[in-house]
């Protein structure tokens, strides 16, 4: 239906309600960006937080179309694409103090005090932000991950604001040893 924010999604033909509240599903978005955990268990954390208490009650042969319907409610109702995956150019953990001050700015109002606010609402400003720093740092991003070059403020801003524009790479102890012996060799 136009208009109405799900709460609850539709598995095996029964209903189970979910939580929408946008900080637990930043919650589970950060747990799955976390490189300490295995797949599976990404998998169990994301499912648990949007299902919470009601995953128990969903039949073993359902567990499928439950992530389907997961991600489905993650993606704000649409339909996945067979496109690869794009690359992470924005960390809800640390960019938190640029994403808010946008966020707030679309809202007219501070949405982390807000008691409650659906995933897909908070989506909606987010996807609204318009011209100020977060946007300037995520098409920065956005250009070096593509290879395309920078325009002269671009590189002015970037060179001023290293630590803001470089996302901070979460890797496994094995991953940081196996970049820094690389980063040797091309140094």
């Amino acid at each position: 239906m136009i208009g109405v924010l799900p709460t609850s999604l539709s598995v095996g033909g029964q209903d189970y309600p979910i939580e929408t509240d946008y900080r637990n599903i930043l919650i589970a978005l950060t747990a799955c960006s976390d490189p300490e955990y295995t797949d599976r268990e990404k998998l169990y954390i994301l499912m648990k937080r949007i299902f919470r208490d009601q995953l128990n009650e969903i039949p073993e042969e359902c567990m499928t179309e439950a992530a389907e319907k997961a991600k489905w409610f993650l993606d704000c109702g649409q339909m996945a694409s067979d496109k690869k995956p794009p690359i992470k150019v924005i960390d809800w953990e640390q960019d938190e103090s640029i994403i808010f001050p946008a966020i707030n700015k679309i809202a007219h109002r501070e949405v982390r005090s807000a008691e409650y606010i659906h995933w897909w609402t908070f989506m909606g400003y987010f996807m609204e932000i318009e011209e100020g720093t977060f946007s300037t740092v995520l098409g920065i991003r956005q250009k070096r991950a593509k290879g395309k070059s920078l325009e002269k403020w671009e590189k002015e801003f970037y060179l001023s604001n290293k630590t803001l524009c470089d996302i901070k790479k979460r890797y496994t102890e094995e991953e940081q040893e196996e970049i820094e012996q690389l980063n040797k060799v091309f140094d």
